[in-house]
């Protein structure tokens, strides 16, 4: 039986104390669920934040970076994919994920964001500004949802998974 990839996306530098708690936490839980978590694979912010979670609780950690410099890859992550792509990497991010939980946000994160909707993958917002929510459910037509619980997140994402 496939594993379940979850992406989780989030702003590498400048993510907030609380951005990153909620990443440890959803990283922790994702694997407790037995699922693998994704990430953009840096050691900085939600990336470094959710695979520290998800290798605590004896998950597997796949991390896409955007070089293929190993100095910036977070020390959690089980399998590094080396891509050398910049920012065309979040493609693989977003095409790779069956869910995509954005936590926090920034620009690399606005993009998977919109990537993610345009190819109809389901998104949950996590520590997300409620404008910033509001503006992409006014342009998607696809699954999305916002909380800043970690339960409800986990299962709004079983719930996607078995649609």
């Amino acid at each position: 039986m496939p594993k379940h990839l979850i992406g989780v996306m989030g702003p590498g530098n400048g993510a907030s104390p609380l951005v990153e708690e909620t990443a440890y936490a959803l990283g922790q839980h994702i694997a407790r669920r037995g699922w693998v978590l994704l990430t953009g694979g840096r050691n900085v912010g939600v990336m470094d934040a959710a695979s520290r979670g998800a290798q605590s609780a004896g998950g597997l950690t796949v991390g896409i970076l955007p070089t293929a410099d190993t100095t910036v890859l977070s020390p959690a992550v089980d399998i590094p994919i080396l891509t050398d792509l910049g920012n065309a990497r979040n493609n693989l991010n977003v095409l790779s994920s069956q869910v995509v939980v954005a936590c926090g946000i920034g620009l690399g994160t606005v993009s998977e964001i919109a990537l993610a909707l345009k190819v109809g993958k389901p998104v949950i917002f996590m520590r997300v500004p409620a404008e910033a929510v509001a503006f992409f459910a006014r342009l998607s037509v696809h699954s999305l949802t916002a909380t800043d619980s970690v339960k409800t997140a986990i299962a709004w994402i079983d719930e996607q998974l078995r649609l």
